[in-house]
């Protein structure tokens, strides 16, 4: 089918939240980010949603009507389906029986198909509007589509947003956990015990914290501002899938398969930033230097290429760089990268089927480690440790690991964390990490009101 693909550019040196707030009421409005791009959409002219063993298979169908031949863009992004995967559909693909409470009752899968993305680029201070016309069928009809969706844009955006950020964002609820401290101390002593039986080498064992929000007004949309100001990472984004929103705060890539090259950065291995350059200096030389966090991410990393290797080519699959450790501005991330050449006649959709869930988010060996999750977590994962991200019309791919992300779901706010244990683990030290972990969405949460009227001053 002959491609289509229209693109206006505007000189842009605002912040891509201004562009989320001027289209804050459309449908279903996303927002991925990275270090030079930031992609936004919404009104997808269609929506998938799914749950089950058949759902990648289902909006796999879905996806083929649309495939289409690449073109050259200046953009990494310019149409495709943007969405997320719930960790939960890894059960049904590895056929593991469900065991924890299903509470939250959400899709396994959510995607929009966009045929219109509106790309920032930070570094030469550019806007692109890109349409495909989709889902058009014919040439002359996608390019007359294509044209219409850039006059909106253009018009919204000589029309300026109206949008004033709220004074009264506070959040007073008390934080829940899915555990009692003594409760997470006991099931990290349990998966202790499957280590030492030899059950498993490394699992990652992770608690719910819930606010409810009844009688308070949030808006996820303004947490994701604040969250994004607050700790900027490589992987984040806002996603509105309907009766969820997702704002996730993620630094881990998990699968990026652009021209047949695929890459995964697993992470394993965190410490809090110091409060000052030698405490700083210290906490960075004891993630370097310790041998339990070392271990955990030797162990994932093989665990990534041999998912690698069921369809890449032989030999092609590599590890890049073994440990490298990265600052944010509230902790310090161990990450290795691991790349291949997809093979000849595999897919987007066979990458993701080969590797999900993530190994740096699950165990090893992965599928008996998802089992025993499934008998020590109480309720079922969700989203949460699923991914986020986008696949374009060409078969490219970019998706993120779902942690570090705030789950919106009708009048509660649901984020999880977790760690990964390995033999030389406590109890004691694993309950904290979670808590580190913990901390900048916490913050986010508890602070909003002082970040949303300090902005809201400077801004007047």
């Amino acid at each position: 089918m002959m491609s289509v693909l229209l693109t206006k550019t505007y000189d842009f040196s605002g912040d891509a939240w201004d562009l989320c707030a001027r289209f804050r009421d459309e449908p279903h409005l996303f927002c991925l980010e990275s270090g030079r791009y930031s992609l936004i959409g919404f009104a997808p002219f269609e929506v998938f949603q799914g749950k089950g063993r058949d759902t990648l298979r289902a909006l796999k169908d879905r996806y083929s009507s649309y495939r289409g031949q690449g073109r050259q863009t200046v953009t990494p992004f310019a149409g495709g389906i943007v969405g997320y995967l719930g960790y939960d559909y890894g059960l049904y693909q590895e056929k593991i029986k469900p065991r924890a409470k299903d509470d939250l009752k959400l899709p396994d899968a959510v995607f929009g198909f966009y045929d219109r993305v509106l790309t920032v680029d930070h570094h030469t201070r550019k806007l692109h509007v890109t349409s495909s016309g989709w889902p058009e069928k014919n040439k002359a009809s996608r390019e007359k589509r294509a044209a219409a969706r850039l006059e909106e844009i253009e018009r919204a955006l000589k029309r300026g947003t109206q949008y004033l950020i709220p004074d009264e964002l506070s959040i007073v609820s008390p934080f829940k956990s899915n555990f009692t401290k003594d409760e997470y101390l006991a099931t990290v002593r349990k998966v202790l015990d499957h280590i030492a039986a030899g059950d498993i080498y490394q699992l990652n064992l992770s608690q719910r914290f819930t606010y409810d929000m009844a009688g308070e007004s949030v808006d996820p949309l303004e947490i994701y501002r604040v969250l994004r100001q607050l700790s900027p990472v490589s992987s984040g984004g806002y996603f509105d899938a309907g009766a969820l929103k997702l704002i996730s705060n993620s630094p881990e890539m998990f699968l990026r398969l652009r021209d047949g090259k695929v890459q995964t950065r697993p992470m394993k291995g965190t410490r809090p930033r110091g409060l000052g350059l030698s405490e700083d200096r210290r906490l960075r030389e004891e993630i370097e230097q310790s041998a339990k966090d070392q271990a955990e991410l030797l162990m994932v990393t093989d665990l990534e290429r041999n998912d690698l290797g069921k369809v890449c080519d032989y030999g092609s699959v590599r590890v890049k760089e073994m440990r490298a450790v990265e600052e944010y501005k509230y902790v310090f991330q161990a990450t290795s990268t691991v790349e291949g050449a997809l093979r000849r006649g595999k897919d987007c959709f066979d990458l993701i089927e080969a590797c999900f869930p993530g190994g740096s988010i699950t165990g090893c060996p992965k599928i008996r480690a998802m089992e025993i999750i499934e008998e020590l977590e109480p309720v079922r994962r969700g989203p949460y440790t699923g991914s986020m991200g986008y696949i374009d019309f060409a078969g490219n791919m970019d998706l993120n690991i779902l942690i570090r992300t705030l789950i919106h779901c009708g009048q509660k706010i649901h984020f999880q964390v977790g760690g990964g244990i390995v033999a030389d683990s406590t109890p004691e030290g694993e309950y904290e990490e979670t808590l580190v972990k913990a901390g900048a969405l916490r913050m986010c949460l508890e602070k909003q009101r002082n970040y949303a009227q300090t902005d809201h001053l400077a801004r007047r």
